[in-house]
């Protein structure tokens, strides 16, 4: 420690030769004390740090040469590091705190984390931190309003490549004031998608605050505190969590909770099978194992996969909907039930495109004549008298009532009624699964009375109409071939792979009932589609109300 020329004292320490080769190109920004940082960038031909430590007190520099020397100690262990290391979620989301403390106030106090931040300087200090390419939005409601917007919709869709730009050299800054060097590429991404959104949580609260609103700040508690991964391996073997956790012991216990609040069988089926893929994946069952980048893999794994049963690969959609969904599910269960230390499906999505519209999703008129008239003309053949009756009779069934195919497949003798001048049929989930776990009555369509649907069901033994129950009343597995055969019999007449088979009459029947004047309130009663606004959800949609609907509802005119 010395004095230079301007009086201030200096801080000088060479580079530890061991991490010479790893410290060129290292962005600093070294803490002096009382909130001031000096910014430096590390040359490759740079071999030791000197800077000013900005004051002439002898005992102030003492400690302010203590604090940088700790600093750099941290740095440089942390560039001895073998290999990157992981973070949990909670472990990013502590890092990301500190941003937002320093910036979610009125009077943001940037110098906490050594951001010198300057309002529309558009970046000329490559050392400065700054927002969407340097602009900084201004200190208004609408400007912190427009960041919110446009960070919620970095948070919402989360590409690496994009966020980097924005908080990427902030991740670097607090890492290494952390003493970590480098992180796995799954943390990596951890750490951008909470720094994206603590950084949107500050100017949510900046926009409060300009529009008058000092109430206490609702998101302040939600960062926890910061533990080291050294710390961590340490406490974790005492914090409660379970010595060893089975992956797909998870998912059971999951749904020992699920199903008591009311959650789908298919819910837990589709679960069940996404981690039965990951095991599979993995080659073992510990969930305690189980890392970001494994997720990331299985991920991959599953796009470039094919779909046994249509021969093509699996959709971006399916594996972003169904397979991250169930695992983000479970293992936010598990952390919240002190399974597991970390969610490591968290922050991983896909960014899906736009998909082409080449077609509408319902059928044609064309197409609904053709359907309809072959389950018309349709004979048994090999068939079961129930698989011939289902062909027979659920298009028709569909085709009038919009409802799901699963909903007219599983259809009962009892679940058909006469009310009035009107028969009406109760889509219920006792019969087996609705989508909604609501039932509803749908009233019959003259064309399928005039067809016969009423005489057949009366002349039906009693039980499913279509169905033959497993075990113990089982419908899922009967009614899953079922809607497999449907499908088969409606593509062979509607070869068109754009529209779906069978889901196509739910789309043509909002497209006809729009066409035909009927109220869009009763259509969704009938098709079980909930209210579109609160007050669509006051008054019931009555039988008489749907029967004069179903009145102007056009028949198809079947061909020949």
């Amino acid at each position: 420690m010395k004095r230079s020329d301007s009086s201030f004292i200096q801080f000088t320490q060479r580079i530890p030769a061991d991490v010479l080769p790893q410290a060129a190109g290292l962005k600093l920004s070294i803490p002096l004390g009382n909130g001031e940082f000096h910014h430096l960038a590390i040359s490759p031909a740079m071999k030791a740090i000197r800077l000013s430590l900005r004051t002439r007190d002898h005992s102030e520099g003492k400690v302010r040469h203590a604090t940088v020397a700790a600093f750099l100690e941290t740095v440089w262990q942390g560039r001895r590091a073998s290999k990157p290391i992981s973070l949990t979620n909670r472990q990013a989301h502590a890092l990301a705190g500190e941003l937002y403390r320093a910036w979610a106030s009125e009077t943001p106090n940037s110098r906490t984390i050594g951001i010198t931040l300057k309002p529309g300087r558009q970046g000329r200090d490559r050392d400065d931190w700054v927002v969407e390419h340097g602009v900084f939005p201004d200190e208004e409601a609408s400007g912190f309003h427009s960041m919110v917007a446009k960070l919620g919709a970095l948070h919402a869709n989360p590409v690496p490549s994009e966020m980097e730009p924005v908080v990427g050299p902030l991740v670097d800054r607090l890492l290494l004031a952390r003493g970590i060097a480098a992180v796995e590429a799954g943390s990596r991404l951890l750490l951008l998608v909470a720094f994206v959104q603590a950084l949107r949580d500050a100017f949510e609260n900046r926009a409060r605050n300009a529009e008058g609103d000092y109430s206490p700040d609702p998101k302040s508690q939600r960062f926890p505190e910061w533990v080291s991964p050294a710390e961590q391996s340490k406490l974790l073997p005492t914090s409660g969590l379970a010595a060893a956790v089975s992956l797909k012991g998870l998912v059971e216990d999951w749904w020992k909770e699920a199903q008591a609040t009311g959650r789908k069988l298919s819910t837990y089926e589709s679960y069940r099978n996404t981690m039965a893929g990951m095991v599979a994946y993995l080659g073992h069952d510990d969930a305690a194992r189980l890392t970001p980048e494994n997720v990331i893999g299985f991920k991959d794994h599953r796009l470039s996969s094919i779909n046994p049963r249509t021969n093509k690969p699996i959709s971006a959609k399916t594996v972003k909907d169904s397979d991250l969904a169930s695992l983000k599910t479970i293992f936010a269960w598990a952390v919240s039930n002190r399974r597991m230390a970390s969610n490591p499906a968290a922050g991983i999505t896909i960014k899906l495109g736009k998909s082409k519209k080449l077609r509408s999703k319902g059928f044609t008129d064309d197409e609904a004549a053709k359907l309809l008239t072959a389950a018309h003309d349709y004979r048994k053949t090999d068939e079961t008298p129930k698989t011939a009756a289902a062909k027979r009779w659920v298009p028709w069934l569909c085709a009038y009532t919009g409802a799901r195919l699963g909903e007219m497949a599983q259809l009962r003798k009892q679940d058909l009624r006469q009310d009035g001048d009107n028969w009406v049929i109760t889509i219920t989930p006792d019969a087996g699964t609705v989508k909604t776990d609501e039932a509803r009555d749908v009233v019959l369509h003259q064309h399928l009375v005039d067809e016969g649907f009423v005489q057949f069901v009366k002349d039906a033994a009693a039980g499913h109409l279509f169905l033959k129950v497993g075990e113990e009343g089982e419908v899922r597995g009967p009614l899953r071939g079922l809607k497999n055969r449907l499908a088969e019999f409606a593509r062979v007449q509607v070869p068109d792979e754009r529209v779906m088979p069978n889901h196509g009459w739910r789309h043509r029947f909002k497209t006809v009932a729009r066409s035909a004047g009927i109220e869009s309130r009763i259509v969704d009663a009938i098709q079980g589609h909930a209210p579109r606004t609160a007050g669509d959800d006051y008054g019931d949609v009555t039988v008489a109300a749907m029967a004069l609907a179903m009145a102007k509802f056009p028949r198809v005119k079947l061909e020949g």
